[in-house]
């Protein structure tokens, strides 16, 4: 049985004990659900072989089929993946924020295969979400890698949770912790856009529209 956090009516302080929690969860490779302004997410350090095994388990996900991450900063970002000229400005511009990016995966790297599903390219984002941001954050002070995986909180093929609440009902008795603070902001998914190559493909649309993404990248300003 998992440990559900109401975030509504909690003081500052108590919210900070609480994300401090989380960031023990996490590095002691436990599955946790949290919000973004997106949809809500289910993750955890995607450095530990079994907390990944358990995301794939807990989802009936394709293992062909890799994972996103949710990352603190642009630094850690660099870690693990190449920024060409188009990335560089779309995360200039668009991080933290509910835009997605594709990137070559560095050829040495922190991050075990079994993440991205063997596949040379890895998803990244920084998100904007206060909660989600802060314990990014944390585990960047505390030494670790200031990354997690970020799936959707949903089976394989439904529609993604939008409320904490709905994750409760969903996954309760079967991941570690559940932080809810309520709806989600735009409830729309973040917007994919694949960076890896010389031409910048579209993957996904979402809050974020193609003619934003195309003016930045339009623009001399990185």
């Amino acid at each position: 049985m998992g440990f559900l956090i109401k975030f509504s009516k909690k003081t500052e302080e108590d919210i900070d004990i609480y994300l401090e929690t989380a960031v023990d969860y996490i590095i002691d490779g436990k599955v946790l659900a949290f919000p973004t302004n997106s949809v809500y997410g289910i993750g955890g350090n995607p450095q530990n072989h079994e907390l990944i095994q358990r995301l794939y388990d807990i989802k009936f996900r394709d293992q062909s089929k890799g994972f996103l991450l949710l990352i603190s900063d642009y630094e850690e970002a660099c870690k693990i993946a190449e920024f060409n000229e188009f990335g560089k400005k779309l995360a200039s511009h668009f991080w933290p924020g509910q835009l997605t990016l594709i990137l070559k995966k560095k050829e040495s790297n922190l991050i075990p295969p079994e993440v991205t599903a063997y596949q040379d390219t890895i998803g990244l984002r920084v998100p904007e979400n206060e909660i989600i941001l802060k314990i990014l954050r944390k585990l960047k002070l505390r030494g670790q890698f200031g990354g997690i995986i970020g799936t959707s909180a949903n089976y394989s093929g439904e529609p993604p949770s939008i409320d904490g609440a709905q994750v409760a009902k969903s996954f309760l008795g079967t991941i570690d912790l559940i932080l809810d603070s309520g709806k989600s902001k735009s409830k729309i998914a973040t917007t994919i856009v694949d960076c890896s190559t010389e031409e910048v493909k579209f993957l996904r649309i979402g809050k974020i529209t193609k003619e934003e993404i195309q003016e930045i990248l339009a623009s001399e300003e990185i």
